[in-house]
């Protein structure tokens, strides 16, 4: 960069400096303030990771079904058999309901919610396994992975606005 044109300080601005000239020999030199301006693309994507940054919280079920996806791609590329070490852990949500039941009966709503968590867990754990084994998108795979996905978000949102 020359020395007439520099930035300053890694703000967005540049200065520049017009040398004295000859007749003001006692003079200053001018100096030009100029702003930079950010691209649009720039402002677009800053107003855009503010806005997922302050609502983070409200979309942690679409960060753990992104996290889902890249883990079953890894799985599925790195040891495809990992699916069936994963399959039996599908059953789990469903083991977590009969205990609960039986350690303190639930009725109502408190059942409903029960039982949608569970079902909803296990298809997710159910996803994960055949992901690893045969792919996140192969067949109705991401059919399923989107719907889980909007329906765990919706869950999420409605047991954050009620709690």
């Amino acid at each position: 960069m020359s020395s007439r044109t520099r930035t300053r300080g890694g703000a967005a601005v540049h200065t520049v400096r017009i040398p004295r000239q000859r007749g003001r020999r006692g003079s200053d030199p001018f100096v030009v303030v100029v702003p930079q301006r950010p691209s649009l693309t720039r402002e677009a994507l800053t107003a855009l990771g503010g806005l997922l940054w302050r609502s983070r919280r409200a979309l942690a079920p679409i960060g753990f079904g992104v996290l889902a996806l890249v883990a079953g791609f890894l799985l599925h590329t790195i040891a495809w058999w990992s699916g069936l070490l994963l399959a039996p852990l599908a059953a789990g949500p469903l083991v977590w309901l009969l205990l609960m039941q039986r350690r303190r009966r639930g009725t109502g709503s408190s059942l409903a919610w029960r039982i949608g968590v569970a079902v909803l867990a296990t298809s997710a754990l159910a996803w994960l396994a055949l992901a690893a084994g045969f792919g996140p998108l192969a067949g109705p795979l991401e059919l399923i992975w989107l719907l889980t996905l909007i329906t765990a978000q919706t869950a999420w949102l409605i047991v954050r606005r009620t709690h």
